[in-house]
Order: C-alpha cells, then sequence, then structure tokens
C-alpha cells in the first residue's frame, strides 16, 4: 500500500498521479506490483532486474500491456539509470505496452536505489488454450446418408442489410417579416411588449 499511496504523494523529478495509475489500473485484469531495490555501480539494472522478476511471487511483466513504474534514488541518481530501468522493462514487455515511469529524488536514499513496479494487462490478446490435437477426442455418432455420394456445398448466410431509416421530411417555417429598428431592442423587450399588446 505504501508504494501505490508514495508514487502519488511524494513529489518528484518526475511526477506521476493518480490518472496513471487509474489509466494502467482501469480493465487491467491481474495486476502483478513488485519492489527492487539495488546499490552500486549497476544499481538500476539490479533493481529493475528484481522487480520484473519477483522471486517471491516466482512471476515475472513478461507480456504485460500496461506498466506504470517509479524510480526512488538519492541527490546522485540520474536520468541515464531511469532511462537504463526503462529499457530493460521494455524489453520484457509487450511490444504495444503502455508504459509510464516516474523518478523521485529522496536524499536519504545515499547510493541506493528504490523501484516500485505495477503490471496489468497480462491476459489481453490471448485466446483460450486448445489442447493439441492428438489430445482432441474424434466426433461419435452415426452420419445420415442423403442419397448423393457427394457433398452437397452449403450456402453461405447472406448478411442482413439493417435497415436504414426513411429521411425526414424538411419542415418549413413560415416567414416572417420584422422590423430591422427593433433590432435595437433586446429580445426579452420586444417580447414583453407583444405579450402587452402594445
Amino acid at each position: 500500500i505504501q508504494g501505490i499511496s508514495e508514487l502519488i504523494t511524494v513529489p518528484g523529478l518526475i511526477n506521476l498521479d493518480f490518472a496513471d495509475v487509474r489509466s494502467i489500473m482501469l480493465d487491467g485484469g491481474a495486476a502483478l506490483m513488485s519492489i527492487g531495490r539495488a546499490s552500486g555501480e549497476n544499481r538500476a539494472q539490479e533493481a529493475a532486474q528484481q522487480a520484473i522478476h519477483s522471486s517471491l511471487l516466482d512471476v515475472s511483466i513478461e507480456g504485460a500491456q500496461g506498466i506504470l513504474f517509479n524510480v526512488k534514488g538519492g541527490d546522485d541518481l540520474s536520468l541515464f539509470e531511469v532511462n537504463e530501468a526503462a529499457e530493460m522493462i521494455r524489453a520484457n514487455a509487450h511490444p504495444e505496452a503502455n508504459i509510464i515511469f516516474g523518478a523521485v529524488i529522496d536524499e536519504s536514499k545515499k547510493d541506493e536505489l528504490h523501484m516500485t513496479v505495477i503490471a496489468t494487462g497480462f491476459d489481453k490478446g490471448r485466446r483460450p488454450e486448445q489442447p493439441p490435437a492428438s489430445t482432441r477426442q474424434p466426433a461419435t455418432g452415426s452420419l445420415r446418408q442423403t442419397g448423393t455420394s457427394q457433398p452437397q456445398p452449403s450456402q453461405p448466410a447472406q448478411p442482413q442489410q439493417p435497415q436504414q431509416p426513411k429521411p425526414k421530411e424538411p419542415i418549413d417555417f413560415p416567414v416572417r417579416s420584422f422590423d430591422r429598428e427593433d433590432l435595437d431592442i433586446p429580445a426579452f423587450l420586444r417580447r414583453a411588449k407583444n405579450n402587452n399588446g402594445q
């Protein structure tokens, strides 16, 4: 819970907000949230690797179509490191994934990098698995002879055309003459004058 709340509430170098979280989570199906932490020379790559492949759940973000990630580091955090992490995530995500990222400078994180990843959309575009042909059961039952030895081609179903509504006849409005000098008087005063019969 803290990870998601920090994404929204903590201001950063590149800010994320509730709309970003909502766009990733909306119609996303199952979601994976993971965290990676690392320090040292290759900290961006190591933190991204930990976040991409959750060892606790033994799952990966592979094939996710919606990914939001946030990188938090000390004042030595560079956009190059953020880009390294983004490239690793992009390489593991679906080719058309929506990837949103943020970056936060936290001066208490000296030489340490924290990465939070939320991934959704694992089930989008997947077709239900069919059993292999060798395990399918053949159809059984009897077939009736129709008296011909050659199969008859079936007629393709004709698509039904939706009925188009008939166009409505134009409405004729009577042409009214008006006094051009009346245009100098506001409409509400003209109406009041006409209603009072003056």
